[in-house]
């Protein structure tokens, strides 16, 4: 079976929002090694709306001829969770309305690799409430940023997790991995 795997830049007080304002400091081989390993690791991308949004207006006008992580993205099939999108415009992609855990699971008993996440907090939170996220990867940057959207919410409830590697970055990043207990 497949697994969901979510990947997020986090500061230490949460914040996961506009990390392309605050992270980039912090960003050095071994994070890129570690980026590279989840893509790798994945053979289709799960987005929420907002993230899917985002994605879309950068990842299309790249030149993949000269960044591989476009020319893996603007290949890979990406599913967006999403009520709102109707018409999506970046190649490969399919919008999940209706029932999106059913169709989640469906996507995670077909063949292939892990299901890669990217940003997308409000979708990641709901994955661990529903128990449909498998692993959840948060390169935690020793920054505190004050303000932001953070990853969890008031109200999420308890969901036990279980660290099960850990590492830290010359930068002083720390790469975490959690699955559920």
């Amino acid at each position: 079976m497949r697994k969901i795997v979510a990947g997020l830049f986090i500061s230490l007080d949460g914040v996961v929002e506009a990390p392309e304002t605050w992270h980039f400091p912090y960003l050095n081989d071994e994070m890129g090694q570690a980026v590279a390993a989840q893509m790798q690791a994945a053979d289709a991308l799960l987005l929420g709306r907002h993230t899917y949004d985002a994605f879309a207006a950068h990842w299309p006008h790249q030149d993949a001829t000269k960044d591989p992580m476009a020319a893996t993205l603007n290949a890979a099939p990406k599913y967006v969770v999403s009520t709102t999108l109707t018409t999506p415009t970046w190649a490969n992609t399919t919008v999940i309305a209706g029932e999106p855990r059913k169709e989640l699971i469906r996507l995670k008993e077909a063949p292939g690799k892990d299901i890669g996440m990217s940003g997308s907090p409000t979708l990641v939170t709901w994955l661990l409430r529903e128990g449909l996220l498998d692993e959840l990867n948060l390169l935690v940057h020793p920054i505190v940023l004050g303000r932001g959207r953070r990853l969890f919410d008031e109200g999420i409830g308890q969901i036990p997790l279980t660290l099960t590697r850990s590492a830290t970055f010359s930068t002083g990043v720390l790469n975490l991995t959690y699955t559920r207990a």
